[in-house]
């Protein structure tokens, strides 16, 4: 398998489609080589690889068309399998856009994808990330043109604005599941949707000013799966999803849903330790959007940015950051920002600031940050992520009986929840509760440990 392959969605989903497994598959390929004067003799792992991201060789990608078009009685293409020109990456196979793709085979691309995820597909949920260029392509493609000129399209069922409507209320019932119970609980209930609702309506007809608007709505439905997945720490699927949702995003015309999207790669970008990348992201997302972008969202992307530049010891440019983070912060106003952002809440800056700082070895500062974090509101994810890194503050000042009461709190915050994410932020305090030695923080420690006995 070549280097960033990605899974075939598109051919396991027409596998599914045609009821036929993998030895099936090979067998029947056989078979049609025979007919051609091919001496073939593939197995079951062949078909394997080919659903991890290799391509067949020679004449066996029109075999396979022959075969799903006999057993499914209409025409198969090479594009239909996801090996069609362009498609040697798997980028196209894996619900992901080629360059030039038409909005409708990136429809049918994405839906294959959600499909496979519901059907919890082990070589599209086991695919990693992608670096380099596949990871960089799609945010340079949301950024420059061509645009959609008309996202119009005819379909047996007509969409209605009652069904952006539900689509959107959707996407509002899943994020508060997601903040309540966690991206584990809530990722295969979201998925389910997608396939059950969200599919059937971009296949649906409506005009171009309806379809943008359901195409909004999908676009922030499929970032909230791709939060999910990323906090069940699912990394390439998680990235598929992202880019999913930047290009419904695209095709809405909504630059601002497009920032808010590439944030959430800029935050992937930092989790997986690619921090030029997240510093990259973040200048083409408030690049792009222009006067579209919201206070909210510029001053999350130019928080994260700061940290980015802490990682990479960059202090001069981290602080620049953060005065930028602060500023636009301050211009945040209830109600005035579209609901994707509402997870800008107040001391959200205030902790990113203050990881950034802790970077940077600037301990009086982050403590300061990180505290009025914890003495803002907050819903209880975002509480245990803010209790997370002032303990972590109160440690390196050497403070663990603070500190020990401080994971306390943030270990009753974390129950409930299933999030691989939260489960990382209470290993690390616990590591750190127990190499400062004392009583009360290896009691504290006890409890976190307590805590990560329980099997999500």
């Amino acid at each position: 398998m070549q280097p960033n392959s990605l899974p075939n969605a598109l051919l396991d989903a027409l596998l599914v489609e045609a009821g036929i497994s993998h030895a099936g598959l090979a067998a029947r390929v056989n078979q049609a080589g025979r007919a051609r004067g091919l001496a073939l003799r593939y197995e079951h792992t062949a078909v394997a690889r080919w659903l991890k991201g290799q391509r067949p060789r020679g004449q066996v990608p029109d075999l396979i068309c022959e075969v799903l078009a006999g057993r499914l009685h209409r025409t198969v293409t090479l594009d239909d399998i996801g090996l069609g020109v362009g498609d040697a990456s798997g980028a196209r196979g894996a619900g992901l856009p080629a360059p030039g793709t038409p909005l409708s085979g990136f429809v049918e691309r994405a839906t294959a994808l959600w499909r496979s995820d519901e059907q919890r597909r082990p070589h599209v949920r086991g695919a990693p990330a992608v670096t380099g260029t596949p990871a960089v392509l799609p945010v340079w493609e949301w950024e420059n043109p061509p645009e959609d000129t008309d996202v119009s399209r005819e379909g047996l069922t007509r969409v209605s604005a009652a069904d952006v409507s539900l689509l959107s209320a959707a996407r509002a019932h899943y994020e508060q599941m997601y903040r309540k119970a966690g991206g584990m609980a809530t990722g295969a209930r979201i998925v389910g949707f997608l396939n059950a609702e969200t599919a059937p309506l971009l296949r649906g007809g409506y005009g171009d000013a309806l379809g943008r608007r359901l195409h909004r709505a999908a676009g922030g439905l499929v970032a909230v799966a791709g939060i999910c997945a990323y906090d069940s720490d699912v990394q390439g699927l998680a990235q598929r999803y992202f880019h999913q949702a930047l290009r419904l995003a695209k095709a809405s015309g909504d630059r601002g849903l497009g920032a808010y999207v590439v944030a959430l790669l800029v935050n992937q970008s930092l989790f997986m330790g690619e921090y030029r990348q997240a510093v990259a992201f973040a200048e083409a997302a408030l690049r792009s959007a222009g006067r579209e972008i919201t206070p909210a969202l510029a001053a999350d992307l130019t928080a994260m940015q700061a940290k980015a530049y802490a990682h990479l010891g960059d202090g001069a440019a981290a602080l620049g950051c953060v005065m930028r983070a602060e500023a636009e912060a301050e211009r945040i106003r209830p109600g005035s920002e579209p609901a994707e952002t509402g997870y800008v809440q107040p001391g959200l800056v205030n902790v990113q600031v203050a990881e950034a700082l802790l970077s940077l070895g600037e301990l009086g500062a982050a403590h300061e940050h990180a505290a009025a974090a914890v003495g803002t509101p907050a819903h209880d994810r975002g509480r245990v992520h803010r209790l997370a890194m002032l303990c972590r503050i109160e440690l390196r000042q050497g403070e663990p009986d603070r500190a020990a009461g401080t994971a306390v709190e943030m270990t009753e915050r974390a129950r409930g929840m299933e999030s691989r994410r939260l489960r990382d932020r209470l290993r690390l305090v616990r590591e750190e509760l127990l190499a400062s030695g004392e009583a009360q923080a290896r009691e504290a420690a006890d409890i976190v440990g307590g805590a990560l006995r329980v099997p999500l």
